[in-house]
């Protein structure tokens, strides 16, 4: 719209014709431009009292409206280009304001009696209430989000209303906004995917969303959650644009901040998994308990994404955590099994534990394998970082490796140890198969050896003794076991030789432990068994893990003694080790059957059937087997036929 001097008086004829009409308009006309009235018709000059110059007899422009104070900031807010209404204090007029960018022209309508009071013309009652334009002028204005009305009619579809939530958000003023094209907000690193969805939008008459970063007064910047949708007539013609804006600065730092996070756990996760890798060959590769534990402390310590790892383990006598291994820059001494410390709680709840101290996070892990504790493998981080619950699978499975690692070293040092603790122990528990069989058949078993099958299953072979020692006494006790198989093999004057398999496999269950049997006694469900440790062993560990599974375990005595340079037990490991599945089967059962006794109280064709396999095919693995148990009695190093 022009300024109203221009519109209204001396500009021209189109100009006076105007004045002279607004002149005969019988309500009250104003018009202002940069905070000053500069017209006013004959109906406004009367109804404000407004004086004239006394020389020309015009209107004195240096007149002030008693409602300007009102008017002022409403006039500020009308969007260029429409119409708004607004009711006054003075109850008789309602001024009608219709906005142009260089100002307005004001017109006086007879206002509506007040809300409840009768329409003096009508004698009708106004309801109570403001008007349905006014609820919504205000509501739009006072809205906690930016809202923006652009006119696409004017040049660069300009903005031509601008709320105050988005005065403030943005730092700039009314005045500073209007007549401007929206992208005034926008910077170097505002997304230009985005400013393009916003165009083509535009060009296409339709709403979009979008978030872009965007630039304040100041300088500074804030993202902005921008929904713009077009505004169209009774006719369907798009006339304006209504934008909304929302600053969700903070929900994208938080954005951001988690994709940073997430960005940096993977890049550790992957690092971590390949961990895994490294310590399995670690395991693989390393010959002693103490070289695994070091290698695999100096592996976790080079990773970027740790300080440093350290294995210990319980130390009964001092009620602390040894530690055997550390690397790097968090190695622990001394922690106490009852102290605050993740370590601590690892051992005494045998779960993962994470915990931060003092700025360094910890994460512990048991290192159990077979209910066999073998100590606790922790690690730790700098820089206030967590390890995550992913992280923690991850690397319990590291120390599930570990413990298997340390398991397969302490179980061939039973073998190669001449340090050894001997653990005499009486067992009540039913479950124990030779126990069970002994109270079933009123019999007495002592274990003589085992044999490791195929199927990881352990066959133990005991001689049985007693009046119900029989074939037929002996199977029908083992029917009424679960799960328990009984073979004779062979069976004499109240004296039998049997396999048990199946059911509760002791001697397996200790050998995977690292634990050798030395003798298993039973007889009346009482069972008494000796145990061979190796010295270096946490051999509290192992008696628990017995006492665990057999409750009533009675401890009977703990002896420490060295085994000579070879023991029997080593001969004939030495032996077996040597020879085949078949062939130790066919030597054994045939020695302990009396097969080389005279005369025979048993056939080769009865070992065979044992066997399952044929009579010459036994007669082969045991002529093998004698041959080399005579290479071995005899230290011949020639291989045999």
């Amino acid at each position: 719209m022009e300024h109203a001097d221009a519109e209204y008086g001396g500009g021209g004829g189109h100009a006076t014709a105007a004045a002279s009409a607004l002149e005969a308009v019988v309500d009250p006309v104003v018009a202002v431009a940069d905070g000053t009235v500069t017209y006013a018709n004959a109906a406004a000059r009367d109804a404000f009292e407004l004086p004239t110059d006394e020389r020309t007899g015009e209107w004195d422009p240096t007149a002030v409206l008693e409602s300007w104070p009102q008017l002022e900031p409403e006039v500020d807010e009308t969007t260029v280009g429409t119409v708004r209404t607004v009711s006054l204090e003075d109850e008789r007029y309602d001024a009608r304001i219709h906005r142009s960018v260089d100002g307005a022209t004001i017109t006086f309508e007879h206002s509506e009696p007040e809300a409840g009071e009768p329409n003096r013309a009508t004698d009708e009652f106004t309801p109570v209430g403001e008007s349905d334009r006014a609820v919504k002028d205000r509501a739009i204005n006072e809205a906690p989000v930016g809202i923006t009305i652009s006119d696409p009619d004017l040049e660069d579809n300009p903005l031509v209303y601008v709320n105050d939530a988005y005065q403030e958000m943005t730092g700039y003023s009314f005045d500073e906004v209007v007549g401007r094209n929206c992208r005034f907000l926008q910077g170097d690193d505002s997304s230009e995917t985005a400013i393009a969805e916003m165009a083509a939008a535009i060009d296409e008459e339709r709403p979009v969303t979008v978030e872009l970063e965007n630039y304040r007064k100041d300088g500074t910047s804030f993202w902005n959650e921008v929904t713009i949708a077009p505004v169209r007539d009774e006719d369907g013609t798009v006339t304006h644009y209504v934008g909304f804006q929302n600053d969700v600065t903070a929900r994208k730092r938080a954005e951001f901040e988690l994709e940073r996070r997430t960005a940096e756990l993977e890049y550790i996760l992957d690092r971590v998994e390949g961990l895994i890798q490294d310590v399995t060959d670690v395991v693989a590769g390393s010959t002693t308990r103490s070289e695994l534990e070091a290698e695999v402390c100096d592996r976790i310590a080079a990773e970027p994404a740790y300080d440093g790892a350290w294995i210990g383990e319980r130390n009964p006598a001092t009620g602390t955590i040894d530690v055997r291994s550390s690397a790097g820059g968090c190695p622990e001494t001394g922690v106490s099994v009852d102290a605050d410390h993740p370590a601590a709680a690892t051992l005494a709840e045998g779960d993962a534990t994470t915990e931060t101290l003092e700025g360094t996070s910890y994460a512990s892990f048991p290192l159990t394998y077979n209910d066999i504790e073998y100590g606790v493998l922790s690690v730790c981080t700098g820089d206030d970082r967590e390890i995550d619950d992913r992280e923690t699978v991850i690397l319990s499975a590291l120390a599930r490796a570990v413990a298997s690692g340390v398991n397969a070293r302490e179980t061939s040092r039973v073998l190669e140890t001449d340090a050894v603790v001997a653990v005499e122990l009486t067992l009540t528990d039913s479950s124990v198969a030779s126990a069970a069989l002994s109270a079933a058949a009123d019999c007495r078993l002592e274990y003589r050896r085992s044999v490791h099958r195929t199927d990881d299953e352990t066959a133990s072979l005991f001689t049985v003794t007693g009046p119900e020692a029989t074939a037929s006494e002996l199977t029908a006790a083992v029917a009424d076991i679960p799960d328990l198989d009984c073979r004779v093999i062979v069976e004499r004057d109240e004296e039998c030789l049997i396999e048990l398999s199946g059911g509760d496999d002791l001697v397996g269950w200790l050998s995977e432990r690292g634990v050798r049997t030395q003798s298993i006694e039973s007889e009346d469900g009482r069972t008494d068994l000796t145990l061979e440790i190796p010295r270096s062993a946490n051999v509290r560990s192992v008696v628990e893990a017995v006492e665990d599974r057999y409750p009533g375990t009675d401890v009977v005595s703990f002896q420490q003694r060295d085994r000579d340079h070879e023991t029997r037990q080593e001969f004939a490991a030495r032996l077996e080790s040597d020879l085949t599945e078949r062939q130790f089967a066919a030597l054994q059962r045939a020695y302990l059957s009396g097969y080389f006794e005279w005369p025979r109280p048993t056939t080769g064709e009865e070992l065979a059937q044992s066997m399952d396999v044929s009579r010459p095919t036994f007669h082969e693995h045991l002529r093998t087997a004698e041959a080399k148990l005579c290479q071995a009695f005899f230290n011949d190093t020639q291989p045999s036929g």
